[in-house]
């Protein structure tokens, strides 16, 4: 049967933005060329008709040169509409990547979105609440605890604090009498310390009319009724 009625050809692929670029950019290319050729060209019959006289010779110069202006517009005009296709493409190219991206952003956001739904059923607000409560409800026991033992077991709880400010001011009264009750010879002086005699120093010299004694407490004999 592909014999009789033929093989249907495949077609070939569409070409890309960038590929369209790249053609039309290098025939922009070719007319910058051709363009750079007629303006040396033009150049040169400028020249010629700054040398030449008057006449049939330099209408026949500028002739030629009329003609090769006429061809550079249309290579301009060219070129201008292949700019503008340049332009054209690189718009819709950036547009098409602008697409890439948000569809990129979609899926990403979409997979983000179901990730969240199934940690969210994994966390309820409920659970949360009473794992606040309960947490409060510890450390109000921890809090209860921590004064049950820091709590003294010498002084009384239900002590009441204008009776010991009654107690500290007789106590006061006390201390002031005993002060006022004290000789003011006994009493320390704050300018100054009491004018007493400085110790002895050394060994303190015994009086003639009393005797010596040794370490045992005897009485010694004296040194000149010793026979030597």
């Amino acid at each position: 049967m592909k014999k009789i009625f033929g093989a249907k050809k495949n077609k070939d692929p569409p070409p890309s933005i960038q590929d369209a670029t790249d053609r039309i950019t290098k025939r922009g290319d070719t007319v910058d060329e051709k363009i750079k050729r007629l303006d040396a060209e033009l150049a040169r019959y400028k020249e010629q008709i700054k040398k030449t006289r008057p006449g049939p010779a330099q209408e026949a110069v500028k002739a030629r040169a009329m003609r090769v202006l006429k061809q550079r517009r249309m290579y301009e005009g060219q070129r201008d509409m292949l700019y503008n296709q340049t332009y054209n493409l690189d718009q819709v190219a950036f547009a098409a990547e602008g697409l890439k991206d948000a569809q990129q952003t979609m899926t990403a956001m979409k997979a983000a979105n179901k990730e969240l739904k199934g940690m969210m059923k994994t966390v309820k607000l409920d659970d949360i609440d009473s794992m606040q409560d309960e947490m409060m409800d510890l450390m109000d026991v921890s809090h209860e605890i921590q004064e049950t033992l820091g709590r003294s077991y010498n002084v009384p709880d239900d002590i009441d604090e204008e009776e010991l400010m009654g107690e500290l001011d007789a106590l006061e009264a006390d201390m002031d009498f005993e002060s006022e009750s004290v000789p003011s010879y006994l009493q320390p002086d704050q300018e100054s310390e009491l004018n007493l005699p400085a110790a002895p120093t050394g060994h303190a010299a015994v009086p003639p009319h009393q005797q010596q004694e040794d370490d045992l407490g005897l009485p010694t004999v004296p040194q000149a009724s010793i026979r030597t």
